[in-house]
Order: structure tokens, then C-alpha cells, then sequence
């Protein structure tokens, strides 16, 4: 791909994506004013997270703002809109979004107004640049799993503008109350991806691939220590959807020093980079992987191994050489 400048842009694919986690500061604050609702204090310090969360939980605070001001249908189709755009900016050709609908019902919009108006947003975004989406529903570990099924429902309910299913949230609560979302979700061939090993240990990657099937692991950093579970991992080509700077900031990793990436991916492992939370960790994909150029050495053909993992690996996207 080729720019305006004649420069040749990257052709990446991002996996893992929170919606509600990359909303730029200037849409917050601007919707915020319109909604009426009061800064606390400079939106930057609301919505973007400290370089050492100590922790997930310190980490999910930074949504809390921007969930405020995305419940309306005007202002997840913006969000949206304006994810694609970065992505565009970003050199991403495929895109995967996920959100919550469930969250966003707080002034009564129904989880499939919520769908509608967030896939309008990624088609507008489309259309204004050539960027090819997937939108994912996710399921929250602390909720019931009434409220999960709920969630399965309307991904099939909304099947020709979702992707996959997600199961997020707090590992500290197990995936396995979730079970019957994600049954219902295979029964329909709708993919699914698992957020696991991130705060938890290896048994959640276990529990995510044997009891919710999940074709993907959202993270997964913990496997690492888990040698039949890499072993498995490898012989099965699970994806593994690694956001290097967000690990840090969680505290699933010490340190980038100490981050998996490299040693799986030099393992064998179907590694692929990405974001998680452009927003909350002030990141994009070019700066990811400039952090693991600096950390690992990592050069174009490294990049280029990742996104032929994620192309791979992705529930919607097929490359421009292999379409039909």
C-alpha cells in the first residue's frame, strides 16, 4: 500500500481492540460537554492510564469515564467511526473492535441499538477508508451467565455484522458459568476468542480452551509458564493476542523484558501483536512495535511474521491475495 507521499505504508491487522478503551481524549471531553456531563479533571488523566497500574482492576478504572458518555447511538457511532479512522492512520487494513453491549444501556438503549449503532460507525469508517472490519461482543466474567447467554443472542441475532463472541472482565471470576453463551455460539459457527492468562494463571487458558472452546486467546502471557500448555498451543495454532504495552501497565508482566512475545514467537507460537486500549494506554500498533524493535530486536520481517499470524487468525478479514 502505497500513501499520498509515495512512502509504502504497513499492511497490519489488529486482533484485540476494546471500543470502549480507545476513544480519543478530545471525543470524551467534547461529548462529555454536549451530554452535560462534569470533567473532574483534565481528560487525559481520566482516560488514560499510568505507565505501572499495579493491576487490572486499576487498569479498567480509566473506561469507567468513557463508558459514561458512550450511551447514546450517536456517540458509539462515532467511537466507531473514529477507531477506523485511526487504524487507517495507523496503517491497520483490518480491524477487530469489540465492546460490551450490555454496558451501554444506561439510559436505555437495548444491546441491539447498541450493535446497530456501532456497526454503522465501523461501516462508515469503511467507506471513508478502504479499512475492513470485525466487530466481537464480549461477555463479562463478573456478570451472570444469564447476562452472557443475553449476549450470545444478539450476536446472532446481529450475525451478518458480527464476528465473534468475547468472554472479558476480571479473571478472578472463571469462564465456566459462561459456558452455555459460548455453546450457543458454536452451535451457530460463531467464533470465539477468550481473554485468559492475562491476570490469572495458566489454568484460565486451560478452562478457555476446553470448557469455552475458544479459537483465540485474548493475551495469554501466563502460558508461558506452562510448558504442555505451550506445547498444546503450538500443535493446535491458537492465536495468541498479545498488547505488549497494556501487559505492562496491568501488571501480567513485570516488565517489556520479561514479556513472552519473542520466546513464543521464536517458539513456534501463533504470536500476533496489538493495542488492547489505544486510548487507555496511549498507544497505537506502530508504537508496539517500536517497543519491541527497542526490547527484542524485532525488524520488518518479525512484524511481518505477526501479521500473517493475525491475518491468519482473524474472523473476518480475508488478505487481498487470498480472496475469493
Amino acid at each position: 500500500m502505497i500513501d499520498v507521499a509515495g512512502s509504502v505504508r504497513p499492511r497490519r491487522v489488529e486482533l484485540h481492540c476494546h471500543l470502549d478503551a480507545s476513544v480519543r481524549p478530545g471525543t470524551v471531553e467534547e461529548l462529555a460537554r454536549e451530554q452535560g456531563i462534569p470533567l473532574t479533571a483534565p481528560v487525559e488523566q481520566l482516560v488514560v492510564a499510568p505507565r505501572d497500574c499495579g493491576s487490572l482492576t486499576s487498569f479498567l478504572t480509566y473506561i469507567d469515564f468513557p463508558l459514561q458518555v458512550l450511551q447514546t447511538p450517536d456517540a458509539l457511532r462515532r467511537a466507531a467511526r473514529e477507531l477506523v479512522e485511526d487504524w487507517f492512520a495507523d496503517g491497520v487494513v483490518y480491524g477487530e473492535a469489540r465492546f460490551a453491549p450490555q454496558l451501554h444501556g444506561r439510559l436505555g438503549m437495548t444491546q441491539d441499538e447498541a450493535v446497530r449503532a456501532v456497526a454503522e460507525g465501523l461501516a462508515a469508517g469503511r467507506e471513508a477508508t478502504g479499512v475492513r472490519t470485525g466487530l466481537l461482543l464480549c461477555c463479562l466474567r463478573h456478570q451472570t451467565p444469564e447476562e452472557s447467554l443475553a449476549v450470545a443472542e444478539t450476536a446472532l441475532r446481529h450475525r451478518h455484522d458480527v464476528a465473534g463472541l468475547d468472554l472479558a472482565g476480571d479473571e478472578r471470576f472463571p469462564g465456566t458459568p459462561h459456558r452455555a453463551a459460548f455453546d450457543l455460539a458454536h452451535a451457530a459457527g460463531l467464533p470465539c476468542t477468550v481473554h485468559a492468562g492475562e491476570a490469572a494463571g495458566p489454568e484460565s487458558v486451560w478452562e478457555a480452551l476446553d470448557v469455552l472452546g475458544a479459537h483465540r486467546i485474548g493475551h495469554g502471557v501466563r502460558c508461558a509458564t506452562d510448558r504442555a500448555l505451550v506445547d498444546r498451543l503450538r500443535r493446535e495454532r491458537v492465536a495468541l493476542e498479545m498488547c505488549p504495552i497494556s501487559n505492562v501497565q496491568t501488571g501480567a508482566v513485570p516488565g517489556l523484558r520479561e514479556h513472552p512475545a519473542d520466546r513464543l514467537l521464536a517458539a513456534g507460537l501463533q504470536v500476533t501483536i496489538s493495542t488492547d486500549a489505544r486510548t487507555t494506554s496511549d498507544t497505537s500498533l506502530e508504537r508496539e512495535f517500536a517497543t519491541l524493535r527497542a526490547g527484542f530486536g524485532w525488524t520488518s520481517e518479525t512484524e511481518a511474521r505477526c501479521q500473517a499470524n493475525a491475518a491468519r487468525a482473524a474472523f473476518a478479514y480475508s488478505p487481498p491475495e487470498t480472496a475469493a
